[in-house]
């Protein structure tokens, strides 16, 4: 019997590594049990509303929904397609490639102040629900979430959270610290340019936002400036300039610097229009591991600058 055994496993192993069907359909709707192991993302199921054959409908990833006709549902991640519930880990959130089950009964308290997404101020009573989260492949994500709305895969985009994340930022231009829109610089004498640093101006600034349970964080920071000096030149800097001192003399700044050939006296107003734009990098990331990205910000300043000749007397 011990052979026999050891025998039909080798040949079921045999099957699973060698001919096993890429695609498993079964009956019963998203609700039917389906074994199949958290760190398994190559698992291909499509479920079907009963009376329905079996057929392959093939999911988008990151993207649960209707597919093929009224009654079946396919849900995906990574480009393959998984069950749109497991026994015991709930119904798969597109959003965020995982599967929430709703913790019945609530945890309590104490418990309850660990969950992730738990907004500032929240007490026992207030609207909303905990949800055991369970993700395919990645232990360290998931756990006991808290959402006001429950997972509401279809509505939450983790890129346009990470744009609402940017909106709180009130990202501006830069604050231009020279050249200054006073007194007047010297043609052939080296300007030396540079900004003042804020969290607004440039950076590093952070700021969340949170939908249906995901919360996405991003970070923002000035990448590059790119001045442009009114005479037809541009200067691009990778920092915020080098602060000038009166013992640097005439030298050229290390950074970020130009020099005009002539004088700004034929300018409208009598000053070159100098525009400085900054770049900022925005990296985001869903909360807890998952989706990630980068958007790019551009944020301009202006400044007026006189540019005159070297008078010399006698």
């Amino acid at each position: 019997m011990l052979r026999a055994f050891r025998t039909t496993s080798a040949i079921v192993l045999a099957i699973l590594l060698v001919g096993a069907p890429a695609h498993v359909a079964f009956a019963g709707g998203p609700g039917g049990g389906v074994d199949c192991p958290p760190d398994r993302l190559d698992c291909d199921v499509t479920a079907h509303a009963p009376g329905e054959a079996g057929g392959s409908t093939a999911g988008n990833s990151g993207n649960a929904g209707r597919g093929g006709g009224t009654g079946k549902q396919v849900c995906a991640i990574d480009g393959k397609t998984v069950p749109c519930s497991r026994p015991g880990m709930g119904t798969f959130n597109a959003a965020d490639g995982c599967y929430w089950m709703l913790q019945d009964p609530k945890p309590d308290a104490e418990t309850a102040r660990l969950a992730t997404g738990i907004p500032d101020g929240w007490k026992p009573g207030d609207k909303g629900e905990f949800y055991n989260v369970t993700c395919p492949g990645d232990p360290l994500k998931g756990g006991l979430t808290y959402s006001a709305t429950g997972p509401n895969a279809a509505a939450v985009d983790p890129a346009q959270l990470a744009q609402e994340a940017v909106k709180k930022m009130t990202l501006l231009g830069p604050d231009i610290a020279s050249p200054r829109a006073v007194g007047t610089y010297i043609v052939g004498v080296p300007m030396w340019m540079w900004v003042d640093k804020g969290p607004t101006t440039y950076g590093p600034n952070t700021a969340s936002a949170s939908a249906g349970g995901v919360t996405v964080t991003a970070t923002a920071s000035v990448t590059k400036i790119v001045w442009k000096m009114g005479d037809g030149s541009t200067v691009t800097c990778g920092g915020p300039g080098t602060q000038y001192k009166a013992s640097y003399g005439k030298q050229e700044s290390p950074t970020c610097g130009h020099t005009y050939a002539s004088t700004s006296a034929s300018q409208s107003g009598g000053k070159y229009a100098v525009t400085a734009t900054s770049m900022w990098t925005v990296d985001w990331q869903v909360n807890g591991g998952g989706a990630t990205g980068q958007i790019t910000e551009i944020r301009q300043s202006q400044a007026q600058v006189a540019i005159g000749e070297l008078q010399v007397v006698g």
